[in-house]
């Protein structure tokens, strides 16, 4: 019998734990509610939820401080929610590690196909059909299942979504891909104008990375995206 999902639902609205809830249970998933940043915080950390649904708007800790200590500990998938709409605040919430990002007021019926969505995204492959995933070229070695990236034989310190980016880029090596594409392919959504997201991650992935890499290269081609070059 496979495990049934369970969601952790952080919101200090009781409306919002009841509307998703209803249709999480009709789906036959579980969940649990938290109604602080620190209730939330701890109760990732106990019950280890397939998925969080994380409000930016806590009392005691915002969503975003529960989303980056989240981040230090576990991958485990987090979408936001918020009242805010901006294009700003949206970047903010995929650059520190969020998954999805979904504006209130929103249809519950959205909020449990993005679940699924992600989780689809995340469930692990059948290790007889799906190798692990791992990239090298000189000096550089990406492991993308262990979201591992070394150089000259060095663990680097990166995010998943850098080392999924760098994942992607290296091997569709020697094309370009659009700002637009990569966030579809890493984060599995079309966010519309949210294209910045992408640059801010290759600018934080570029400092951790060799100036002078031996046998390739990460170019940014003007007004289009980025593109990664093998050299002999």
């Amino acid at each position: 019998m496979s495990k049934r999902i369970h969601i952790l639902i952080c919101d200090d609205n009781q409306a919002v734990h009841d509307t998703i809830g209803t249709y999480l249970k009709a789906d036959g998933m579980s969940y649990t509610s938290a109604y602080s940043g620190k209730e939330a915080l701890t109760l990732a950390r106990e019950e280890k939820p397939d998925l969080i649904v994380l409000d930016i708007m806590m009392p005691e800790l915002f969503g975003t401080e529960v989303c980056k200590e989240i981040r230090k500990e576990s991958q485990v998938p987090i979408i936001l929610l918020t009242a805010k709409g901006e294009e700003h605040d949206r970047i903010d919430g995929l650059v520190i590690g969020a998954d999805d990002y979904i504006v209130k007021p929103f249809s519950p019926r959205e909020v449990v196909v993005r679940i699924k969505t992600i989780l689809r995204r995340v469930a692990p492959k059948e290790a007889a059909t799906s190798p692990q995933a791992v990239y090298e070229r000189g000096q550089l070695r990406i492991n993308r299942d262990g979201y591992e990236l070394y150089v000259d034989r060095q663990l680097v310190t990166a995010t998943p979504k850098e080392i999924e980016i760098l994942y992607l880029l290296a091997t569709n090596a020697g094309k370009v891909l659009s700002r637009e594409q990569i966030l579809s392919s890493v984060w599995g959504f079309d966010y519309l104008g949210d294209t910045r997201a992408v640059d801010t991650h290759i600018k934080r992935l570029r400092s951790k990375l060799p100036v002078d890499p031996i046998g390739w290269s990460l170019k940014s081609i003007y007004g289009v995206g980025y593109k990664f070059e093998v050299h002999e």
